[in-house]
């Protein structure tokens, strides 16, 4: 799984041209889903979410997805859960000082962001994880909140 990481963190450029791509098709669907119900559709895109982020990224499945400003690297595989850039034990070798073994998350995601089209994207400070969006799709979460902007820029 580490190495797949790795692999994202290095080709992260090409992920997230996959991810725009994707994007404006999960949100296009959003009638579709909407007719089918988002709560039936939550376990099987769940499902197949975990699947594909977790052998991509070793993903956590937080709820809130914050790949495309982290370079791809998952910030919940940080053993302290950071999400907003690194802690004050990164070792000079940029691996952990929780986990020696292993090279600090953000190290990763910088090295990853630095590849994106929307390197700047990594400056963003992600909000806390809500515990009650944990195991989650975020796919889902993003075509519901996208609509939900939209409903309340009409209703303006």
């Amino acid at each position: 799984m580490y190495k797949v990481r790795q692999w994202s963190v290095t080709h992260s450029r090409k992920l997230e041209a996959l991810y725009r791509n994707f994007e404006p098709v999960l949100i296009r669907l959003h009638p579709l889903f909407k007719t089918l119900g988002y709560g039936r559709l939550e376990k099987p895109v769940r499902v197949a979410e975990k699947a594909i982020k977790g052998l991509m990224f070793d993903c956590r499945m937080c709820g809130k997805c914050a790949l495309g400003a982290t370079g791809m690297s998952c910030p919940m595989n940080c053993p302290k859960s950071i999400r907003n850039g690194p802690c004050g034990g990164v070792r000079l070798n940029g691996h952990c000082e929780v986990k020696p073994d292993m090279r600090c998350v953000w190290v990763d995601a910088w090295r990853g962001s630095q590849q994106m089209r929307d390197s700047q994207a990594i400056h963003q400070v992600q909000i806390p994880v809500n515990n009650l969006l944990r195991g989650s799709s975020s796919w889902l979460r993003v075509v519901r909140d996208d609509h939900t902007a939209r409903d309340s820029e009409t209703a303006q």
